[in-house]
């Protein structure tokens, strides 16, 4: 949650990029021209809650299975491979538990964008989960949930197995001390986490923000439609659209959450939790 305090900003600028909103300087300048400086962090609410629960599932859950893993294996160090279906696994708990709240902080982030009669005009996050359930019913909480999962299993592969196996290589090969092993670590499951995600990523906001026409239909039948679609209209590279905010959105987000997650764990053990 602190990290994304830090983020939001570049996050709003990633999401209105995905909707085609123009580069990150067009982007930036016209939303300070028109709406200010605090459409920055619009939809803060529900990122905060969305990283209450994504990424408390996703940390939990990894710590959780890497221990069992560890402990089937003697106790040796897992290697890469467990390691990245560890990942997958846990990403696809938190993102199963977050997937409401993303929901939420997409269709906040979105808003603006679109015609005046259309905008939802969510006021915060619990208001948003209130109206969709009311509107939508309790299902679409989960609406787009099979791209978010999917996207969260290839990022959290990316960033969690990653960062764990750089822990051991600039520990105990390299020889660095905790603080740089901890920043170097933290920088390769940055980039990382970036590069498995995007294309995921790119689909789950075109789900999740898309409007029905006059007749009722959808622009998308479902992700993979999306998928398809956007390959045959741009190509692969069409998935990589804002690639460098997004790097510069994920990879600082993963660096301090680990940087943060490392500072909590060294006050807990000083209070002996």
């Amino acid at each position: 949650m602190l990290a994304t305090c830090v983020i939001q900003p570049i996050d709003m600028i990633k999401v209105r990029i995905q909707l085609g909103q123009g580069s990150a300087a067009q982007v930036t300048s016209t939303m300070l021209k028109n709406e200010g400086v605090a459409a920055f962090y619009k939809g803060l609410s529900a990122g905060l809650l969305r990283q209450a629960t994504y990424t408390t599932a996703r940390l939990g859950s990894f710590k959780i299975l890497t221990a069992k893993a560890i402990e089937a294996n003697d106790g040796k160090p897992l290697p890469l491979y467990q390691k990245a279906l560890c990942g997958l696994t846990a990403g696809a708990i938190g993102a199963s538990v977050g997937s409401p709240a993303d929901l939420a902080l997409i269709r906040m982030q979105a808003d603006a964008t679109l015609p005046a009669a259309q905008r939802r005009n969510y006021t915060n996050a619990f208001h948003a989960l209130y109206r969709i359930t009311a509107d939508e019913g309790v299902l679409a909480l989960w609406k787009g949930a099979g791209p978010t999962v999917v996207r969260a299993m290839a990022l959290n592969m990316g960033m969690l197995a990653s960062y764990d196996q750089s822990v051991e290589f600039f520990r105990d090969s390299v020889g660095l001390g905790e603080g740089a092993t901890v920043l170097g670590a933290s920088s390769v499951s940055g980039f990382f986490a970036a590069a498995c995600s995007l294309p995921f990523d790119y689909v789950k906001t075109q789900i999740q923000k898309m409007q029905p026409d006059a007749d009722g239909k959808y622009p998308y039948t479902g992700s993979v439609d999306c998928a398809v679609k956007t390959f045959k209209a741009g190509g692969p590279f069409k998935f990589y659209t804002g690639f460098p905010v997004y790097c510069v959105r994920i990879a600082p987000h993963v660096m301090m959450t680990w940087i943060f997650l490392n500072q909590i764990q060294k006050l807990q053990k000083s209070y002996g939790l």
